[in-house]
């Protein structure tokens, strides 16, 4: 299946911010999916598009097998026609069979991309992609305005769904279930809100400039929109091959060199992350092997640190090739809700963590990208996000419980991941937090 469309190169490069912010203004349906700032490799997308239901994006069928068609492997990306958005958690839990607090699959949404100027930050060359008439896109482009300084929000302390005495008491609970030979893993996560009219815009270049990441973006479509610093890249299918990277493991960076990196070691050493890491890494295996071809699962790599400018991650990844002639949402049925932010067995922990938790995530834990008209996509987790909706803001932020887990540094864990998104709002977590996690 193709779609036509106009290809124009663009005579010189232009900042992706600046034709982000031009047409974040002028659209409601506009993405930035964002190799980050001052990338010197990969691609970024901006764009636009129409509204549509999820279903259309479920019934893609995934692209052909590993060896097939390599000449279109430069085609990969959010091209006219394609889809970008997001799935929410509460709906890929309800389908996998976990009881939810939510029966609505508003929260997921999706665009049919009309425009997007992809950004090429090896080669430093820019190309609009049209439905329509790219040169007069690309006439456009070349007058859009360059964006001004974005200001500093009015500091506030947001609210949080659970206090941290309360979070930390849900912890012992997790504990205890998996003492119970209910679990041997459980993401358990809460929420901090923010009330008030939010600019969404200003919030995600505040969010890039102070949280780098490999896997961020911003997505709005109608009242909704997400903004994310994500580090971790769910599922990337290419000709075939599905990867999922789960991160599991974290430690906070330091200012000190030394201390940095005896902070990497401790995390690719730790006995409690490593066999956190190595739980989702089997249940990610498994979960790939109901779509993958016999034989072809494998883990490509195993407890690799990853270091981000907050924050130290413990990294895993698991590929396969996978069956002929699925669907998106075949693809779906079988790994979402990712096993990184469930724990497992996946729909025991699902169902444990609703009862514990007892509130809806919505779109945080769920996962975001693009898909194609070939049927390659790439999604990443809603994680070190903020959502931005109904005159609020909230970011979600968790982390995953084992029998070895200390409540204090579960906290703290938690304070590390949300601070970078509740900074871009302008808010800070509440004290109590910072009480119980004093040095996160």
């Amino acid at each position: 299946m193709t779609t036509p469309q106009s290809i124009v190169p663009l005579a010189a490069w232009l900042d992706p911010e600046r034709v982000f912010c031009g047409w974040a203004d002028r659209f409601e349906n506009a993405f930035w999916l964002d190799a980050g700032p001052g990338a010197t490799s990969a691609r970024s997308w901006v764009g636009i598009g129409e509204s549509v239901a999820s279903t259309v994006v479920e019934q893609v069928v995934v692209r052909g097998s590993v060896a097939e068609d390599d000449s279109r492997s430069d085609e990969r990306g959010p091209r006219p026609g394609g889809w970008v958005g997001w799935f929410a958690y509460d709906g890929g839990a309800r389908r996998a069979g976990a009881p939810t607090l939510s029966d609505s699959d508003d929260e997921t949404r999706w665009m049919r991309v009309r425009a997007v100027v992809e950004f090429d930050h090896a080669t430093s060359r820019a190309t609009v992609f049209a439905g329509g008439d790219a040169r007069e896109l690309a006439t456009e482009l070349a007058a859009l305005p360059h964006p001004g300084a974005v200001g500093e929000p009015t500091p506030v302390v947001a609210s949080s769904r659970h206090d941290a005495a309360t979070y930390a008491a849900l912890i012992e609970q997790c504990r205890e279930q998996i003492r119970q030979g209910n679990a041997y893993q459980l993401c358990l996560t809460t929420r901090f809100e923010v009330e008030g009219a939010v600019d969404a815009v200003a919030a995600y270049r505040r969010l890039r400039r102070g949280v780098s990441a490999h896997h961020g973006g911003f997505v709005r479509i109608a009242d909704r929109a997400l903004l994310s610093a994500s580090p971790e890249q769910f599922l990337d299918v290419d000709r075939g091959r599905v990867r999922t990277h789960p991160i599991k493991g974290t430690r906070p960076r330091s200012a000190d060199s030394v201390i940095d990196a005896e902070l990497a070691e401790d995390l690719r050493t730790d006995v409690k992350e490593r066999a956190e890491n190595v739980m989702i890494v089997d249940l990610m295996r498994n979960d790939l092997s109901r779509i993958c071809e016999i034989g072809s699962v494998t883990v490509e790599r195993l407890f690799d640190v990853e270091s981000y400018p907050a924050v130290h991650q413990l990294v895993s990844t698991v590929a396969g090739n996978l069956f002929p002639g699925l669907e998106v949402g075949e693809l779906l049925g079988a790994t979402f809700p990712a096993g990184s932010m469930t724990g497992a067995p996946k729909l025991s922990a699902m169902s444990i963590l609703q009862r514990l938790e007892g509130a809806p995530r919505g779109i945080f834990a769920g996962c975001f990208g693009w898909v194609s008209l070939q049927g390659d996509l790439d999604l990443a987790m809603v994680i070190r996000s903020i959502v931005v909706e109904n005159g609020r803001a909230y970011v979600g932020a968790g982390g995953g419980i084992t029998w070895l887990s200390h409540p204090p540094s579960e906290v703290a864990e938690v304070v590390v991941k949300a601070r970078g998104p509740l900074a871009a709002l302008g808010a800070s977590v509440p004290s109590g937090w910072t009480m119980v996690a004093p040095d996160a």
